[in-house]
């Protein structure tokens, strides 16, 4: 065998074992992907008549880019949380009525997204509408972001009701000029659901649940969720209408990190 031949077979030979060791790495990655715990669910197979508006997975958000981790439009939750939304969901149903989530299980790996965004004051670009009266530098000490989210472990979730017949929301157009989340409805961004005196994810003192500048049909729609949802074992958080927490939680201390999709809903035998 000439010299030329043996340098390219060493050559050919190192090139096998680099494939094989990035096949190896490539294959790692696809298996240790984390993966739900077998009583986590997907909403719509508990109830497919709540409304998913999963805004994380669109740019519509305060961040304006769709969030990581988020790889499909899914509402996932415990299964004690998915069925008591369900009871919820029926008694809505009967006072014509529905929910829409806007978010539910989050995984840690979008909060850490959210911490990032916060930590970058020169991107501002989506403050007009979500945060116009908050100084970005204090969106930590005012608690609008934190490195820890409870929709990390599971039983949490973002939601509003809607009057039926649901009409359709039209999609967000990015670079379309933005109206302040606390304006009057005919003017903020167009949202299906009823009067709630701000949109979902309104950084303001206005979207405290029971402020009292909030009167008449918007207090009323606030309270006909909170009521409706604490009737059934939910705890909603006082800074912000659409948050509510199903207790006991199943997972109280853990938070995950699997994606938003179906495939972390698949078990592994």
């Amino acid at each position: 065998m000439t010299r030329l031949s043996m340098a390219v077979r060493s050559l050919v030979t190192v090139l096998a074992a680099l494939l094989a060791v990035t096949a190896a790495s490539a294959t790692a990655r696809a298996t240790t992907e984390p993966k739900a715990p077998a009583d986590f669910v997907a909403l719509r197979s508990v109830d497919p008549t709540i409304i998913q508006e999963i805004r994380y997975f669109t740019p519509h958000n305060f961040v304006g880019e769709r969030i990581d981790g988020y790889r499909q439009p899914l509402c996932i939750l415990t299964r004690p949380a998915a069925e008591a939304l369900h009871q919820a969901q029926q008694r809505l149903l009967r006072q014509g009525y529905t929910l829409k989530v806007y978010d539910c299980y989050r995984p840690q790996r979008s909060v850490d997204h959210f911490v990032r965004w916060a930590k970058d004051i020169e991107d501002q670009a989506m403050k007009a509408e979500f945060y116009p009266n908050v100084d970005k530098t204090r969106l930590f000490e005012d608690g609008y972001i934190a490195e820890k989210s409870g929709h990390s472990r599971g039983s949490t979730m973002d939601l509003t009701i809607v009057k039926l017949p649901a009409l359709p929301t039209r999609p967000y157009i990015p670079g379309e000029p933005l109206v302040p989340c606390f304006a009057p409805q005919g003017e903020r961004f167009p949202d299906n659901s009823v009067d709630m005196g701000t949109g979902y994810d309104c950084f303001d003192t206005l979207s405290h649940t029971l402020d009292p500048r909030i009167q008449g049909q918007q207090r009323a729609n606030r309270l006909l969720l909170k009521n409706t949802l604490e009737g059934l074992g939910f705890v909603n958080l006082a800074e912000e209408w659409w948050h509510f927490t199903y207790k006991p939680e199943l997972y109280p201390d853990t938070y995950f990190d699997f994606p938003v999709s179906t495939k972390s809903l698949i078990q592994s035998h």
